[in-house]
């Protein structure tokens, strides 16, 4: 007997089963506790408040049972523990975050940022939603900026795009802003720093700057007088060859050990039309030097910025001293980092240039629409995100935890159809079966009746494949055809090489399911198959993590996407493009696209499922088998 409880449709069927087990038994097995007990005692213990409290009149002997064991000192221990396990794992799926500093209910400001100048990553979600959490936990306000101040980069499809994927997940600011809306209060700031000795216009060369920098040298420059540095900002903000030349370097300190700190840079000139502002400017702001100004100016309290900015954040600070701008509490958080992946978008951008990916939604990529057209859902991207908290913590983690997450959600709730190679289809002449092709309607998932039924084609040849063929016994062995019975094969078909052709088969409709080791999908060998091609992906680098000073470029694989052409069977003929299934003993897949023009296949994206690599299943009978 089984003594297993789980949770699902038959659960109150199982536990009258162990009910009337027990209805004259101390014991699940034999005269003392066993494993058996124990497990099934841990079981229910899990699921007790929630699914079978209520049901102690109905089912006597199972809670005579549980209690007996319930008072035993070493299950009381065991529920203890069990208790503090379930409250961890709520406590770790919710994430932990750190409580702001100085925050006030009703008075936080966060913002997120984003660069239009690529699509969303992971990576970007994560500082999304942090900033959400935070603004919504205080009553706050979240502001969502376009920190649009490099036209050289810029695209209004990265701004549309940013757009929509924050709305997928749900994302939802008080106002949307830009950083082009300050440009003349920046350039105010950057002309009074001139004016008053805190800045000057540098006209080395960058590489005579790398080499300042990294020596604590100062700029030959440093000490130009203002006026000599207004003249000089003039050429730059008119954009004339002289001008191009140079950059506004604000006065830190040339020979502090945060290299962030030695006179960074703060406007570079640029003389290209900007999508908002037109030809107005020649010059723009650096990030570094807009962004403390901006927060102040729009009221933000707390700035969430990620670990890679940390050696950033006391030049954030000092121009908030010098330019004597409103204060801003700084709240870092731990960068994403998985491993196999690039979150880089100047990375991402050169695989999307060289045409090593065909765009930004490409399966392979981190991006948001790349992982949801692989087959990811915003619920796991969410929770994911969720468990993270605001960690400072950076490790290297491994992407199939998320996609472990998505499995959990995807499992219960995806139809299941069959499907074959097609080059190792092998005909099975199947004595028994119906003469002519004969339709049934089968569920897409007994487990699941809900998901509805479809219409199943039985007959009397079938095709299976020659993996499958390959480990049955060569003397005969009977099998189980899912969705419809047994068969006991005879006789296999050979050719000149000795690969079996074909099979002789019997069907044995009543047979024993049970007591069969291979359990195999099939199809009916009709002229309404569906014409399919499964995409797997791998990595897009072989690397587990690129290192300063390597070239991530030497590491890309050049066998990241395979195709296979299978057979279908013609019940997908109802799925759509977007549409997540499952086809038996292969995987979970996502419906790219459908056929709009006659002989195209409808292409399927398998979905990761969490392991590092996935076997076929092979001789498990499941439930929907």
């Amino acid at each position: 007997m089984n003594s297993g409880v789980s949770d699902s449709p038959s659960l109150e069927e199982k536990l009258s089963e162990i009910n009337n087990h027990l209805q004259i038994r101390v014991y699940l097995s034999g005269y003392t506790l066993t494993l058996a007990d124990c497990y099934a005692w841990i079981k229910l213990t899990q699921l007790w408040d929630s699914k079978i409290s209520h049901l102690h009149t109905r089912y006597v002997h199972l809670f005579r049972w549980y209690n007996y064991l319930t008072s035993l000192d070493a299950f009381k221990e065991i529920e203890t523990k069990i208790a503090e396990s379930q409250d961890k794992k709520s406590k770790r799926t919710a994430g932990i975050y750190a409580p702001l500093d100085n925050a006030e209910k009703g008075k936080v400001v966060t913002r997120f940022p984003p660069e239009p100048s690529g699509y969303l990553h992971i990576g970007h979600i994560k500082a999304a939603l942090l900033n959400s959490y935070y603004a919504n936990h205080y009553e706050g306000v979240l502001i969502l900026r376009f920190d649009d101040t490099n036209p050289t980069k810029e695209k209004v499809e990265y701004e549309e795009s940013i757009v929509q994927d924050l709305k997928t997940i749900g994302f939802v600011a008080a106002k949307t802003t830009y950083t082009s809306d300050y440009f003349d209060n920046i350039l105010e700031v950057a002309e009074r720093l001139i004016k008053q000795g805190d800045a000057f216009v540098d006209l080395s060369t960058q590489d005579e700057i790398k080499l300042q920098r990294a020596n604590k040298e100062p700029s030959p420059y440093r000490n130009t007088s203002p006026e000599d540095n207004m003249s000089l900002w003039q050429e730059m903000k008119q954009g004339t060859e002289k001008g191009k030349n140079c950059v506004l370097r604000i006065k830190i300190n040339p020979a502090d050990d945060n290299g962030a700190l030695r006179d960074p840079a703060i406007y570079r000139c640029v003389d290209m039309h900007h999508a908002r502002t037109g030809d107005k400017f020649k010059v723009y702001p650096l990030y570094d030097f807009a962004c403390p100004i901006v927060d102040s100016l729009e009221g933000v309290t707390h700035a969430m910025r990620s670990s890679e900015y940390h050696d950033r954040n006391d030049q954030y600070q000092k121009i908030i001293e010098i330019t004597g701008v409103r204060p801003v509490i700084i709240n870092d958080f731990s960068r994403l980092n998985f491993t196999y992946t690039l979150l880089s978008k100047r990375k991402l951008q050169t695989f999307v240039d060289k045409g090593y990916v065909p765009g930004w939604d490409d399966p392979r990529f981190p991006t948001i629409q790349g992982l949801l057209r692989r087959g990811l859902t915003v619920e796991a991207l969410k929770e994911f995100i969720t468990e993270q908290g605001s960690s400072k913590a950076t490790n290297l983690m491994d992407i199939n935890k998320l996609w472990a997450i998505n499995r959990g959600i995807i499992d219960p709730i995806v139809p299941r159809y069959f499907a074959l190679v097609k080059k190792d289809a092998v005909v099975v002449d199947l004595s028994g079966g119906p003469s002519t092709p004969t339709p049934r309607t089968c569920l897409l998932r007994r487990t699941n009746p809900s998901l509805g039924t479809k219409t199943m084609i039985f007959y009397n040849k079938i095709l299976l494949e020659l993996e499958d063929i390959n480990l049955l016994k060569p003397d005969g062995e009977e099998v189980t055809l899912m969705n419809w019975g047994n068969a006991i094969f005879q006789k296999y078909h050979k050719d000149g090489s000795g690969k079996i052709v074909s099979i002789d088969a019997t069907l044995n409709e009543n047979g024993d399911f049970k007591a069969t080791t291979w359990k195999l999908h099939w199809l009916a060998q009709t002229n309404d198959l569906i014409d399919v091609k499964l995409v797997h992906f791998d990595h897009l680098i072989t690397k587990e993590k690129i290192v300063k000073g390597e070239n991530f470029e030497d590491f890309i694989n050049p066998n990241s996407r395979t195709e296979i052409d299978v057979w279908g069977e013609p019940a997908l003929k109802s799925v759509k493009a977007g549409d997540k299934i499952q086809f038996e003993r292969k995987g979970y897949y996502r419906c790219d696209s459908v056929p709009t023009n006659p002989g195209e296949p409808y292409v399927f994206f398998e979905i990761p499922d969490g392991h590092q690599k996935k076997e076929k299943k092979k001789g498990i009978q499941t439930e929907d088998s």
